[in-house]
């Protein structure tokens, strides 16, 4: 069954939804004009509950259907990213320094495609919850929300979201069971020595040289430590120190990011990291404190609820175009939260050639926007049939 064709009558007005939030960018938890277009078009659709201020600004809204059943829950985030966008269309980003490189703005509109369509048919039994998730990139707004009691308080009992992705065939669906993104964690190292004259190196506690020997020992961390089948990505990103060209300076600071699914290995990275800080501290006698964060967990898609969501999904796009054993990333996903509340699905929705998620030139592919609205029906319509 290709795009629903209710759906497809309004595609257009998803569109303009679509191009008015990337216009208008909002960062972290901060979403609340985004929320608040979100909430005017949820009351021009006549869904039955509209609950605002949930994890800062996050909404969930509840749409009943025909007679008792279950509460499904389907999420989009709503944050932007930190950056200037250099598309030049009509419909960028008018927010200097951010811009929506990451497609949430499409989220949000197959979100609401959904909603409308739901609100006017209502061919399902029980409660779909439509989750408005704000700080996906930064700040863990999934994990405010559940933390707020969102998966008890409106009776979730499976919860399902989808990402767009670049490179991949128009309007296809990859998924996976089990592990499909990352967790994710963060490391700074701050290196405190005795700086002075660059030539005469002797009267100084040099803190370049141990960063440097710092960066090279963390290396030995995936190539040594860990079983080479567990998946781990160990990236130092950032190294700031000194000023000049004749100044040792007085400290350093090392920046990074860690990912990996599985809890032993975040737990040995943490220590062989601390215990490598100790020691390079030790042999260039300088003072080396360690921060380590942990941070998303991995995203963990249920066995069950992936074989349900790939079955609406061969029904939209057709068996071809679906791809059941995609396998995992190392990119990371807070909706990692809820999926360790309630078993569900994550899924990619491909939106053909163009620039990458996190780029400055990328747009998402409004063409598909029609297919992840009636992928979030049709899952609903599937999962809870009307009582008769």
């Amino acid at each position: 069954m290709p795009v629903l064709n209710r759906i497809a009558d309004f595609a257009d007005q998803m569109t303009a939804w679509r191009r008015h939030l990337h216009q208008h960018p909002e960062l972290g938890f901060d979403c609340h004009m985004t929320a608040a277009f979100v909430a005017a078009r949820l009351r021009e659709f006549g869904v039955d509950q509209i609950h605002e201020g949930i994890g800062r600004s996050g909404i969930v809204a509840i749409i009943e259907g025909r007679g008792d059943g279950p509460t499904i829950g389907l999420r989009a985030d709503m944050d932007a990213l930190p950056m200037d966008e250099t598309t030049g269309l009509p419909h960028a980003s008018q927010v200097a320094g951010r811009m929506h490189a990451c497609g949430h703005d499409g989220h949000m509109t197959m979100l609401l495609g959904a909603a409308k369509y739901l609100a006017e048919t209502r061919n399902f039994g029980g409660r779909v919850a439509l989750i408005f998730q704000p700080a996906e990139e930064d700040g863990g707004g999934g994990d405010a929300m559940v933390r707020e009691g969102m998966m008890d308080r409106f009776g979730i009992s499976r919860v399902f979201a989808m990402h767009n992705s670049p490179g991949q065939e128009t309007g296809s669906f990859q998924t996976t069971p089990g592990p499909i993104m990352a967790a994710v964690d963060r490391f700074d190292i701050h290196v405190k020595g005795q700086g002075g004259h660059g030539a005469m190196p002797h009267l100084t506690a040099d803190p370049v040289v141990a960063a440097v020997a710092i960066v090279s020992a963390i290396q030995t961390i995936s190539s040594r430590n860990h079983y080479a089948l567990d998946d781990l990505a160990l990236s130092v990103t950032q190294i700031h120190t000194g000023s000049a060209d004749n100044v040792v300076p007085d400290g350093a600071w090392i920046c990074g990011t860690v990912r990996s699914f599985e809890p032993h290995v975040r737990d040995m990275v943490r220590r062989r990291m601390a215990q490598i800080c100790d020691g390079q501290g030790a042999a260039y006698d300088v003072s080396v404190t360690l921060d380590y964060q942990q941070g998303y967990p991995a995203t963990v898609n249920d066995p069950r609820e992936t074989d349900f969501a790939v079955a609406v999904a061969r029904e939209i796009a057709g068996e071809a175009r679906v791809i059941a054993d995609a396998g995992r990333e190392m990119g990371a996903e807070d909706f990692s939260y809820m999926l360790n509340a309630r078993p569900g699905c994550y899924l990619f929705l491909g939106q053909g050639e163009g620039p990458g998620v996190h780029n400055p030139g990328y747009d998402f592919n409004d063409e598909i926007a029609p297919v992840g609205a009636s992928f979030f029906a049709r899952l609903v319509e599937r999962a809870q049939p009307p009582a008769r």
